[in-house]
């Protein structure tokens, strides 16, 4: 597999992959922006997205517990919101997109997981004043890259 340097290039690349596929990779991009949320749900959540074996209903049940760790993070936001919660909230989101039943998510689970994650990045660099947003790109590319590796 040639090495992935853009956009167009991933995205590309992720629409490529049945719904089962984006699924587990969707579930490696949320584990490299997990530690942003503290909430243990997700963490569950990003297994059984991960497991190739994962039983529907498990999924169902994942989607459903997603969900609500979404809105949770998203009521508190409204409260006094701070970049950390909006870094779980993108977290949560991520989880969302990974466990969604196919056709459910536009340009696939993979891609918006990817971009929730990248929201989570750029949150917690903000939070931090630092510029490393950036850098979740190029993770995810690798990330990528090392899965399509046989």
């Amino acid at each position: 597999m040639k090495e992935i340097t853009d956009d167009t290039e991933f995205r590309h690349t992720l629409g490529s992959l049945d719904h089962a596929r984006q699924r587990l990779l969707a579930a490696r991009f949320i584990q490299n922006v997990l530690s942003l949320a503290d909430d243990e749900r997700l963490g569950s959540l990003v297994k059984t997205a991960g497991n190739p074996n994962a039983p529907a209903d498990e999924l169902t049940t994942a989607l459903h517990t997603a969900k609500a760790v979404t809105l949770d993070s998203y009521t508190h936001c409204g409260a006094e919101c701070d970049w950390h919660d909006q870094a779980r909230y993108f977290v949560a989101r991520a989880a969302v997109a990974a466990v969604s039943p196919e056709g459910q998510m536009a340009g696939g689970p993979a891609w918006q997981a990817a971009m929730s994650s990248r929201m989570a990045q750029t949150c917690q660099s903000i939070e931090a004043a630092e510029d490393t947003a950036g850098q979740e790109q190029l993770t995810q590319y690798r990330i990528l890259a090392d899965f399509l590796t046989p």
